[in-house]
C-alpha cells in the first residue's frame, strides 16, 4: 500500500513551537513568510541539528514468526497487542524477505547487510562469520555506542561469528554435553532474555547504546509456558508468538519508563517464517516459498510518521537502513539498499535485491540446493526442476508458470545468475576474473562442497562425484519430514519410535547419509554400539571426509577400551573438523587413561583454546598440573572452570586441593565444602578418565 503521508514531518518540531501571532505573521504574505523562514525557523533548525543527540538503536529479532502470524499484518486469531502498538508507532514493511530461512544465515545478512555468498554463512552450526566482516555492532562501536546482544538460542552462539562488535554478547550456553544437531533443544526463555538485557540497561551508559534482543520461543518444538499453553492449546505455535509479544512489552515498557524510547530508533524483525504444512512443509529450512521467507519487519525513527510500505525489501537492507538514519556512513561492501527515503515519504531510491536461498538439502541431505529470486511481481525458483509464480496474482505460489511464460522464466534466470556473480565473494583464483567466468558459490562453501565429494560448475549447478545431478528436494520431502519426526522422538528419548520412522524413510532413500547417522546416533544412545559402530562405518563408506562419525566412534572405542582405535578416530574427527573440541577433549581423556599425561595436557589445551568456556577441560588440566606439582597453573585453571559452571563438583574438589598444596587452608576448606554440597558431575559422551 502506497503512503499518502507528505515529507513535512522533517520541519514538525520547529513548527511546533511557534506562538499564534508567529504564525499570524507567517500567512499574511509571501515576503514576511520568506524572511520569518529566514530569520527564525533556519537558525532554530541549524541549532536544533548542533544539539541532537545521538538515537539509540534497538533491534529486536523475533525467531521462527511469520509475518501473517501477527495481529498488526491481518491476523485475527492472535493477541500481539504490544508488537501492533509498536507497528503502529513505526514504519512497517508489507513486503519484507529473509535471505534464508534458517537462523544463523538469517542474522548474519541481517547484521552485514550481506547476503550468504558474500557472508559465506548459508546453514547452522557449522559454518562461522569471518573475522573481516564488517558488521553493524563493529560500525556502531567504532562510532561511540556500547554495544551489547542477548540471545535465546545457541545457534547463536559466539563462537559462529556474530558477537563480533558487541561489549556485551550474553550467550552462555553449555555446548558440553551437546550435539550440535540437537542445539534447538537448548534454548533460552524469552522472559530471561529480557531480564538480562534490562539488567543490562539499568546499568546505565553515558554513550548511546546499541542493543539486540533476540527471542526464540516461537521455535518449534511450541511449548509456551502458561497462560498462553492453555489459551491456544490448539494453536501453540501462536501460543509462543503471544509469549515474544509479552517480552517485547516488557522491554518497550522499561525504554519508555526511562525516556530512552522516544530517542531511538526501533526495529522488531524476524529471521524467517515458518511453513505450517504449506507445500507440505512442517517446519523451515527445506524449501524457500513465501511462508518461510516473508517477515515481520518494522522500523521507528525518531520524528517520522507511521506508515505503511509496500514495496519488496530485504533483511540485507536493514543494516544501511539504521546507517543511514544515524547519518553515519555505509561501508562500501554492504550489499543491501538503504530505505530511508522510503521510510521519510520520500520517492524510492531504487528496489531492492530480493534473493533467498537454501543449501540445507544439499549439506545435510546430499539433494539439490535451492536459490530464489523476486522482481516485480514474479518469483523464480532455481531447482532441477524450476518453478516461476506471479506472487500477486497466487501468492500462496500455487500455480507454477514455468511451461507458460517461459521469456519471463529466462529473464529471472539471467537475472538470478547476475546477482549471483555480482555478490559472490571471489576466491584467489578468481579475484582478478571478470564477472561472467567468477564461480557461483563463495570460497567457503566451496570448500565445503568440495570436502564432501561434489562436483561444482561456474554455472552454479552442484553433481555427485560421479557428476550425477542431485535430487530435486520437490522429490524427497517425505523422507525430510520423517527424518525430523524420528529426530523428534530421539530429542525425547523415543528411540525406537525414531528408528521405526527412519527405516521408512529408508525405504525411500536405503543410502541416505541423514537417515543412516541418525540411525547410529539412536542406536547409540540406546548403547547398542555394536549396531552403531557399523551404521557410522556404513556413512563412512559413503562420506570418507565426514568428522561426526569419527568422533563417535572414538567415544564408543574409548568407552569399550579400545584406547588405540579411540585415539586414531578422535585425531581424524580434529583432522577433519579442526574446530571439534569434543574430539580434543576425548583425545586428552584417552591419552590419560593410558598415563600419556603430556599428550593428555597437549589435547586439552587445545579443547579450551577451541572453546574458552570449556569448564571439564579446564578440571581436566587441572588435574594434570596437580599431578605435575604446578600447582600455580592448576589453581588458575581451576578458578576457570568454577567460575564457567559453579555446580561442578570435581572442580571444586581439585580446587580445594590445589588451594591446600598452596598452603591456602581456609581458601581450601572453602572449596571442599562446597564440593560436598554438590552432586557429581560428569560429562556425557566422552570417556571415563
Amino acid at each position: 500500500m502506497k503512503s499518502s503521508t507528505q515529507t513535512s514531518v522533517a520541519i514538525s518540531s520547529p513548527c511546533g513551537h511557534i506562538s499564534r501571532r508567529a504564525k499570524a505573521f507567517f500567512v499574511t504574505g509571501p515576503l514576511l513568510t520568506w524572511l520569518f523562514t529566514v530569520l527564525f525557523l533556519v537558525p532554530l533548525t541549524i541549532k536544533l541539528d548542533a544539539a541532537e543527540t545521538k538515537s539509540n538503536v534497538i533491534i529486536i529479532t523475533i525467531d521462527t514468526v511469520r509475518a501473517d502470524h501477527l495481529g498488526c499484518y491481518g491476523y485475527g486469531l492472535i493477541q500481539t497487542p504490544n508488537i501492533d502498538a509498536l507497528a503502529r508507532s513505526s514504519v512497517r514493511f508489507s513486503h519484507a524477505f529473509t535471505t534464508v530461512p534458517l537462523t544463523l544465515p538469517a542474522h548474519a545478512s541481517l547484521f552485514t547487510g550481506s547476503f550468504p555468498m558474500a557472508t559465506g554463512v548459508h546453514d547452522f552450526a557449522t559454518n562461522t562469520l569471518p573475522s573481516s566482516a564488517v558488521t553493524l555492532a563493529k560500525v556502531l562501536h567504532q562510532n561511540g555506542y556500547a554495544t551489547g546482544a542477548f540471545l535465546g538460542s545457541p545457534v547463536l552462539d559466539s563462537r559462529y561469528g556474530l558477537n563480533q562488535g558487541f561489549e556485551t554478547y550474553f550467550d552462555h550456553f553449555d555446548f558440553n554435553h551437546l550435539d550440535e544437531a540437537k542445539a534447538d533443544i537448548v534454548k533460552r526463555p524469552g522472559d530471561m532474555v529480557v531480564d538480562e538485557a534490562l539488567r543490562w540497561l539499568k546499568q546505565g551508559s553515558r554513550r548511546p547504546f546499541f542493543l539486540w534482543v533476540h527471542l526464540y520461543d516461537a521455535h518449534y518444538p511450541y511449548k509456551p509456558p502458561e497462560p498462553y499453553a492453555s489459551r491456544y492449546k490448539a494453536r501453540p505455535y501462536d501460543g509462543g508468538i503471544a509469549f515474544v509479544d509479552a517480552q517485547v512489552g516488557r522491554l518497550v515498557s522499561f525504554l519508555k519508563e526511562k525516556a530512552s524510547f522516544a530517542n531511538s530508533l526501533v526495529i522488531l524483525a524476524s529471521d524467517h517464517g515458518e511453513s505450517l504444512g504449506d507445500h507440505g512443509e512442517q517446519k523451515h529450512g527445506f524449501f524457500i516459498y513465501d511462508s518461510t521467507l516473508q517477515v515481520p519487519l518494522t522500523v521507528k525513527v525518531r520524528g517520522v510518521t507511521p506508515r505503511v510500505i509496500g514495496k519488496d525489501v530485504s533483511l540485507v537492507d536493514v543494516m544501511p537502513t539504521v546507517l543511514q538514519a544515524l547519518r553515519i556512513p555505509v561501508p562500501p561492501g554492504v550489499q543491501g539498499r538503504g530505505l530511508l527515503s522510503e521510510i521519510l515519504g520520500h520517492p524510492s531510491s531504487g528496489s531492492s535485491n530480493v534473493y533467498a536461498e537454501t543449501f540445507l538439502p544439499l549439506l545435510h541431505f546430499s539433494w539439490s540446493q535451492l536459490r530464489a529470486l523476486r522482481w516485480k511481481g514474479m518469483k523464480y525458483i532455481e531447482a532441477p526442476r524450476p518453478e516461476l509464480y506471479d506472487t500477486v496474482a497466487d501468492p500462496h505460489e500455487s500455480k507454477n508458470l514455468l511451461s507458460a511464460r517461459p521469456a519471463i522464466a529466462q529473464v529471472m534466470r539471467d537475472r538470478l545468475s547476475n546477482i549471483l556473480r555480482r555478490y559472490t565473494s571471489a576466491s584467489g583464483a578468481d579475484a582478478g576474473a571478470d564477472a561472467g567466468a567468477k564461480e557461483l558459490a563463495d570460497p567457503a562453501l566451496l570448500d565445503r562442497l568440495h570436502a564432501l565429494g561434489y562436483v561444482t560448475t561456474p554455472a552454479g549447478t552442484v553433481a555427485d562425484a560421479a557428476g550425477k545431478e542431485l535430487p530435486d528436494p520437490k522429490d524427497r520431502l517425505q523422507v525430510y519430514e520423517l527424518f525430523w519426526e524420528a529426530m523428534a522422538d530421539g530429542q525425547q528419548g523415543r528411540y525406537e519410535e525414531s528408528l521405526g520412522k527412519l527405516r521408512e524413510a529408508q525405504k525411500i532413500e536405503p543410502d541416505s547419509l541423514a537417515v543412516l547417522l541418525l540411525s547410529a546416533l539412536d542406536h547409540f544412545q540406546m548403547r547398542d554400539f555394536r549396531q552403531a559402530i557399523q551404521l557410522f562405518n556404513r556413512t563412512l563408506e559413503l562420506k570418507p571426509k565426514f568428522a561426526q562419525p569419527h568422533y563417535y566412534l572414538g567415544v564408543m572405542y574409548a568407552q569399550t577400551f579400545n584406547n588405540e582405535a579411540a585415539i586414531e578416530h578422535f585425531k581424524k574427527a580434529l583432522e577433519l573438523e579442526p574446530t571439534n573440541f569434543s574430539a580434543a577433549f576425548g583425545l586428552g581423556s584417552t591419552y590419560l587413561r593410558l598415563k600419556r599425561v603430556d599428550d593428555a595436557a597437549i589435547a586439552f589445551q587445545e579443547a579450551v583454546r577451541l572453546h574458552a568456556d570449556y569448564a571439564e577441560a579446564y578440571t581436566a588440566l587441572g588435574e594434570i598440573y596437580l599431578y605435575q606439582k604446578r600447582i600455580d597453573d592448576a589453581v588458575q585453571v581451576l578458578e576457570r572452570a568454577v567460575a564457567i559452571m559453579p555446580q561442578m563438583k570435581q572442580a571444586h574438589y581439585r580446587l580445594g586441593q590445589a588451594y591446600e598444596a598452596k598452603g591456602l587452608h581456609r581458601k581450601a576448606q572453602e572449596e571442599l565444602d562446597r564440593a560436598n554440597s554438590l552432586s557429581s558431575t560428569a560429562p556425557k559422551d566422552v570417556p571415563n578418565q
